[in-house]
């Protein structure tokens, strides 16, 4: 059961990953309980799914692109087998063209799952703090060219000043 378990939670956290590089919001919001909290450092806490979806909608557009990886997970599974934990190493990539900014960071997620009653794994708590990020502007990169960006073809939502 608990092997099932842990195929199941991973396969969770890679689709969780998936979804938000994609833009996958409703795909994403359904690797979350309605309840589900994430902290991401100090700046940034969500109390629910709906607030952590809008962020992520509001604020990822066709104007930012990002690659998320999780690996190396360390997966818990409670004794009644209803609840689980997980801490994955996430390695990311932001790239904003148009701000020239290219980011690269590396963190531990820290997460809690519930097995819901449909049968389905679903995060209810996740969150991380920066191991380390370093920042680089794309002008101290006179050959950085993007060659493809299956965004740019999505009309960008207006930026807040």
């Amino acid at each position: 059961m608990d092997l099932e378990a842990v195929r199941e939670i991973k396969r969770l956290k890679y689709r969780y990953a998936r979804a938000l590089d994609t833009r996958s919001w409703a795909e994403l919001a359904d690797t979350l309980v309605p309840e589900a909290t994430a902290v991401y450092g100090e700046y940034l806490s969500f109390e629910s799914r709906d607030a952590f979806i809008n962020f992520l909608e509001s604020t990822l557009g066709a104007h930012m692109l990002t690659e998320h990886h999780c690996s190396h997970p360390q997966i818990e599974i409670s004794e009644d087998g209803a609840t689980a934990t997980g801490i994955w190493l996430l390695a990311d990539t932001v790239i904003v063209p148009e701000d020239k900014m290219f980011l690269r960071g590396s963190a531990y997620y820290h997460d809690r799952y519930v097995l819901c009653p449909d049968g389905q794994w679903r995060i209810s708590q996740t969150g991380y703090e920066r191991n380390w990020e370093t920042a680089i502007s794309l002008e101290d990169l006179p050959s950085f060219r993007l060659t493809t960006n299956q965004w740019s073809k999505m009309r960008q939502p207006p930026r807040a000043s």
